[in-house]
Protein backbone atom coordinates (compact mmCIF):
# COMPACT_ATOMS: atom_id res chain seq x y z
CA UNK A 1 0.00 0.00 0.00
CA UNK A 2 1.28 3.36 -1.33
CA UNK A 3 1.69 6.51 1.15
CA UNK A 4 -1.43 9.13 0.06
CA UNK A 5 0.41 11.48 1.73
CA UNK A 6 2.74 11.86 -0.56
CA UNK A 7 0.76 13.29 -3.37
CA UNK A 8 -1.14 16.10 -1.15
CA UNK A 9 0.00 19.64 -1.55
CA UNK A 10 2.81 21.01 0.42
CA UNK A 11 0.38 23.34 2.41
CA UNK A 12 -1.37 19.51 3.66
CA UNK A 13 2.39 18.00 4.00
CA UNK A 14 2.95 20.18 6.82
CA UNK A 15 4.76 23.21 4.88
CA UNK A 16 2.94 26.91 5.79
CA UNK A 17 2.10 29.22 3.34
CA UNK A 18 4.10 31.75 4.43
CA UNK A 19 7.02 28.78 3.78
CA UNK A 20 5.90 29.23 0.24
CA UNK A 21 7.96 32.01 -1.30
CA UNK A 22 6.41 34.35 -2.87
CA UNK A 23 7.38 36.59 -6.08
CA UNK A 24 8.98 39.42 -4.96
CA UNK A 25 8.43 42.97 -6.25
CA UNK A 26 10.44 44.21 -8.97
CA UNK A 27 13.74 46.55 -8.52
CA UNK A 28 11.48 49.37 -10.25
CA UNK A 29 8.78 48.29 -7.48
CA UNK A 30 10.38 48.67 -5.13
CA UNK A 31 12.81 52.15 -5.97
CA UNK A 32 9.21 53.50 -6.75
CA UNK A 33 8.11 52.54 -2.92
CA UNK A 34 11.24 53.78 -1.62
CA UNK A 35 11.04 56.73 -3.35
CA UNK A 36 7.55 58.01 -2.48
CA UNK A 37 8.93 57.27 1.34
CA UNK A 38 10.98 59.79 0.85
CA UNK A 39 9.24 62.25 -0.55
CA UNK A 40 6.44 62.06 1.65
CA UNK A 41 9.20 62.22 4.47
CA UNK A 42 11.08 65.02 2.71
CA UNK A 43 7.22 66.69 2.56
CA UNK A 44 6.80 66.38 6.62
CA UNK A 45 10.36 67.44 7.48
CA UNK A 46 9.92 70.92 5.17
CA UNK A 47 6.49 71.47 6.92
CA UNK A 48 7.98 70.96 10.35
CA UNK A 49 10.62 73.26 9.66
CA UNK A 50 8.19 76.09 8.32
CA UNK A 51 6.07 75.05 11.39
CA UNK A 52 9.27 75.51 14.08
CA UNK A 53 10.15 78.88 12.21
CA UNK A 54 6.52 80.20 12.35
CA UNK A 55 6.50 78.98 15.82
CA UNK A 56 10.04 80.72 16.44
CA UNK A 57 8.90 84.09 15.00
CA UNK A 58 5.36 84.44 16.70
CA UNK A 59 7.80 83.58 20.30
CA UNK A 60 10.04 86.84 18.99
CA UNK A 61 6.99 88.85 18.48
CA UNK A 62 5.03 87.77 21.48
CA UNK A 63 8.69 89.10 23.69
CA UNK A 64 8.42 92.25 21.25
CA UNK A 65 5.54 92.98 22.21
CA UNK A 66 5.80 91.94 25.99
CA UNK A 67 8.53 94.32 25.91
CA UNK A 68 6.32 97.27 24.04
CA UNK A 69 3.09 97.07 25.89
CA UNK A 70 3.60 94.94 29.04
CA UNK A 71 3.72 98.42 30.93
CA UNK A 72 0.22 99.35 29.33
CA UNK A 73 -2.06 98.46 32.20
CA UNK A 74 0.29 100.05 34.80
CA UNK A 75 1.05 103.06 32.30
CA UNK A 76 -3.35 103.29 31.65
CA UNK A 77 -3.85 103.48 35.81
CA UNK A 78 -0.52 106.11 36.59
CA UNK A 79 -2.30 108.46 33.31
CA UNK A 80 -4.94 109.64 36.58
CA UNK A 81 -2.59 110.86 38.89
CA UNK A 82 -0.54 112.47 36.22
CA UNK A 83 -4.22 114.24 35.68
CA UNK A 84 -4.36 115.07 38.72
CA UNK A 85 -1.02 116.49 39.46
CA UNK A 86 -1.89 118.87 36.19
CA UNK A 87 -5.03 120.04 37.85
CA UNK A 88 -3.67 120.73 41.34
CA UNK A 89 -1.16 122.97 38.97
CA UNK A 90 -3.94 124.22 37.12
CA UNK A 91 -5.60 125.88 39.62
CA UNK A 92 -2.94 128.28 40.44
CA UNK A 93 -2.92 131.25 38.35
CA UNK A 94 0.66 132.91 37.78
CA UNK A 95 -0.74 135.87 40.09
CA UNK A 96 -1.40 134.00 42.55
CA UNK A 97 1.94 132.06 42.36
CA UNK A 98 4.00 134.98 41.93
CA UNK A 99 2.03 136.22 45.39
CA UNK A 100 2.25 133.23 47.38
CA UNK A 101 4.91 133.15 49.84
CA UNK A 102 8.02 130.56 50.03
CA UNK A 103 6.27 127.58 51.49
CA UNK A 104 3.81 127.04 48.98
CA UNK A 105 6.35 128.18 46.02
CA UNK A 106 8.38 125.01 47.54
CA UNK A 107 5.08 123.07 47.20
CA UNK A 108 3.74 123.83 43.66
CA UNK A 109 7.27 123.36 42.62
CA UNK A 110 7.72 120.09 44.24
CA UNK A 111 4.30 118.58 42.54
CA UNK A 112 5.66 120.45 39.18
CA UNK A 113 8.57 118.53 39.55
CA UNK A 114 6.81 115.58 40.39
CA UNK A 115 4.97 115.52 37.39
CA UNK A 116 7.49 116.37 35.23
CA UNK A 117 9.58 113.13 36.46
CA UNK A 118 6.47 111.19 36.54
CA UNK A 119 5.82 112.22 32.17
CA UNK A 120 9.79 111.42 31.61
CA UNK A 121 9.29 108.06 33.09
CA UNK A 122 6.44 107.43 30.86
CA UNK A 123 8.06 108.61 28.12
CA UNK A 124 11.67 106.73 28.43
CA UNK A 125 9.17 103.63 28.52
CA UNK A 126 7.48 104.29 25.33
CA UNK A 127 4.57 106.39 26.39
CA UNK A 128 3.48 109.49 24.45
CA UNK A 129 1.41 112.48 24.80
CA UNK A 130 -1.22 113.04 21.64
CA UNK A 131 -1.68 116.81 21.96
CA UNK A 132 -3.49 117.10 18.79
CA UNK A 133 -4.24 120.92 19.01
CA UNK A 134 -4.75 122.11 14.78
CA UNK A 135 -4.62 118.25 13.65
CA UNK A 136 -7.53 116.94 11.74
CA UNK A 137 -9.80 114.72 13.69
CA UNK A 138 -8.54 111.19 13.84
CA UNK A 139 -11.41 108.74 15.80
CA UNK A 140 -8.28 106.15 16.45
CA UNK A 141 -6.43 108.56 18.61
CA UNK A 142 -9.27 111.21 19.63
CA UNK A 143 -12.48 111.20 20.87
CA UNK A 144 -14.64 114.50 20.18
CA UNK A 145 -16.43 115.64 23.31
CA UNK A 146 -18.00 119.03 21.28
CA UNK A 147 -18.24 120.82 18.32
CA UNK A 148 -17.09 124.73 18.07
CA UNK A 149 -18.55 126.57 15.36
CA UNK A 150 -14.78 128.83 14.19
CA UNK A 151 -15.27 129.52 10.40
CA UNK A 152 -11.37 130.53 10.59
CA UNK A 153 -10.20 126.73 10.30
CA UNK A 154 -11.06 123.54 8.27
CA UNK A 155 -13.94 121.69 9.39
CA UNK A 156 -13.12 118.52 11.65
CA UNK A 157 -9.85 120.35 13.11
CA UNK A 158 -8.96 119.72 16.72
CA UNK A 159 -9.43 123.58 18.31
CA UNK A 160 -9.32 122.38 21.98
CA UNK A 161 -7.90 119.35 23.69
CA UNK A 162 -10.04 118.98 26.78
CA UNK A 163 -7.40 115.78 28.24
CA UNK A 164 -4.56 114.81 26.63
CA UNK A 165 -4.58 111.41 25.02
CA UNK A 166 -1.34 108.94 25.35
CA UNK A 167 -0.13 105.78 23.45
CA UNK A 168 2.11 103.12 23.54
CA UNK A 169 4.11 101.90 20.45
CA UNK A 170 1.27 102.12 17.94
CA UNK A 171 -1.84 101.15 20.62
CA UNK A 172 -4.26 104.14 22.20
CA UNK A 173 -3.88 103.77 26.08
CA UNK A 174 -6.69 106.65 26.39
CA UNK A 175 -7.75 108.95 23.37
CA UNK A 176 -7.25 112.57 23.69
CA UNK A 177 -10.57 114.32 24.61
CA UNK A 178 -11.29 117.22 22.11
CA UNK A 179 -13.06 119.88 20.47
CA UNK A 180 -13.94 119.66 16.74
CA UNK A 181 -14.12 122.84 14.43
CA UNK A 182 -17.40 123.19 12.37
CA UNK A 183 -18.65 125.38 10.16
CA UNK A 184 -15.48 126.37 8.45
CA UNK A 185 -13.84 125.32 5.08
CA UNK A 186 -14.11 121.23 4.35
CA UNK A 187 -10.76 119.74 5.12
CA UNK A 188 -8.74 119.17 1.90
CA UNK A 189 -11.73 119.61 -0.22
CA UNK A 190 -11.58 118.51 -4.07
CA UNK A 191 -11.60 121.58 -6.41
CA UNK A 192 -15.08 121.80 -8.68
CA UNK A 193 -14.37 121.19 -12.23
CA UNK A 194 -14.16 124.14 -14.71
CA UNK A 195 -17.06 124.17 -16.96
Amino acid sequence: MSNTNDNRPDAENGASPAETPEAAPAPEEQVRVLAAAVDELRDKFLRAVAETDNVRKRAERDVADARTYGIAGFARDILSVADNLARALGVVTPEQRAGADETLKALLDGVDLTRREMHNALKKHGVRELDPKGEKFDPNFHQAMYEVPDPEVPAGTVVQVVQTGYAIGDRVLRPAMVAVAKGGAKANAPEPAAT
